[in-house]
């Protein structure tokens, strides 16, 4: 067995040094509040342009008992995220420091780090077999109140991904303000069908306790009810900001992952096979780091099974590419004609390189399975 190698781990550690800067924001605030998307964005995207590409891969076979270490560091962030966010609702309403907008400011740059951040690492930890991971998972995801995603994603989106059937896949010429939308209502609405299909397959009814609605309420609410204890409903408002700006982050980075790819449709409702085609790449090595691999995601679709470490790379012939990590893609997904004048052309390229038989794209850009699409 291979022992854990710390070395290994301790550049992914790179979130971890949002920390002191959150500690000057709480404390000093005004400008100070600024660093902590400064840091998460423009600085990862000037450190990716120094330092490049990374096709460093670690063995794929690589026991879980080696990865001790980079295991720790999403487990770590559970009591970390708590300290944040209700510390910084401590800092709003408790002491007299930080003036109105300011505490607004803050609690939204705290959305950064727990969605940033947090929603990352639950993504990492809902995807294991570790019913102990897998509640860690929930917990980060409550404290945004997006419980729900666990079931969306896990059952939905690596199931349906590239088709009408995936909220969260950005269709061609969508833009991403019309996506964030249609993916909140949406994605709430197909995890809701699907338990209700999962309970009614075991003849039980919907609020059985064996429905996971019952862990994503109930943690929300739990958070809901601190936040109110410690600011009455001004502490529920600025919880909420956190949560909304959070699930920005999600959506933005989901709609730059999967923006115009689609799956083949062979007829009849059937799609071809998930591939690492399917997915935008990325192979930038710092945004990598902070993102725990995330960004090397047509090979967690390819094998969503896979912990983060031994996420593989693929060159351009394999999987798509982006031109830059995510922090620059999602800032400019914020912007539609500046999105469309990049990615458009990249999107058409990759029709024709990988499916050139393919004439008729109006099916797909409508999101329509009618058509064969041939």
């Amino acid at each position: 067995m291979t022992r854990p190698k710390l070395i290994l781990a301790l550049p992914f550690a790179i979130t971890l040094g949002l920390l002191p800067i959150w500690a000057l924001a709480i404390s000093q605030g005004g400008w100070w509040i600024a660093l902590i998307p400064l840091y998460a964005s423009p600085l990862m995207s000037v450190l990716d342009r120094i330092f490049g590409l990374s096709s460093f891969n670690l063995p794929p076979e690589t026991e879980d008992a080696a990865l001790f270490w980079h295991r720790l560091l999403t487990w770590v962030w559970v009591p970390i995220q708590v300290v944040v966010i209700f510390g910084g609702l401590i800092a709003a309403f408790w002491f007299n420091h930080l003036g109105p907008w300011e505490s607004f400011f803050l609690l939204a740059a705290t959305g950064m780090l727990s969605g940033g951040v947090g929603i990352v690492y639950a993504h990492e930890l809902i995807h294991q077999k570790n019913r102990a991971e897998r509640l860690l998972g929930d917990i980060l995801l409550g404290m945004v109140l997006y419980g729900h995603f666990r079931t969306e994603h896990v059952l939905v989106h690596h199931r349906h991904v590239g088709t009408p059937r995936d909220a969260v896949t950005a269709r061609y010429n969508e833009n991403f303000w019309r996506f964030w939308v249609r993916a909140v209502v949406d994605s709430f609405k197909s995890a809701w069908r699907v338990e209700a299909a999962r309970c009614a397959k075991r003849s039980r009814p919907i609020w059985h306790k064996s429905n996971p609605f019952w862990i994503y309420f109930g943690l929300a609410g739990g958070f809901l009810l601190l936040a109110a204890l410690i600011g009455g409903w001004a502490g529920i408002g600025l919880f909420f900001v956190q949560a909304v700006v959070a699930v920005f982050h999600l959506e933005i980075t989901d709609y730059v992952e999967h923006y115009g790819l689609t799956r083949k449709h062979l007829g009849e409702g059937r799609y071809e096979p998930i591939a690492p085609r399917h997915s935008w790449n990325a192979n930038h090595t710092v945004t990598n780091y902070l993102l725990i691999n995330l960004q090397r995601h047509s090979d967690h679709h390819y094998k969503p099974s896979r912990r983060y470490p031994l996420l593989q790379t693929y060159t351009e012939t394999d999987a798509p590419q982006l031109p830059y990590g995510y922090p620059a893609m999602t800032f400019i997904a914020a912007f539609p004609i500046w999105w469309r004048r990049l990615m458009n052309p990249k999107v058409k390229q990759w029709r024709k390189m990988y499916y050139p038989e393919i004439v008729d794209w109006g099916p797909y850009k409508r999101g329509e399975t009618e058509v064969r699409g041939e």
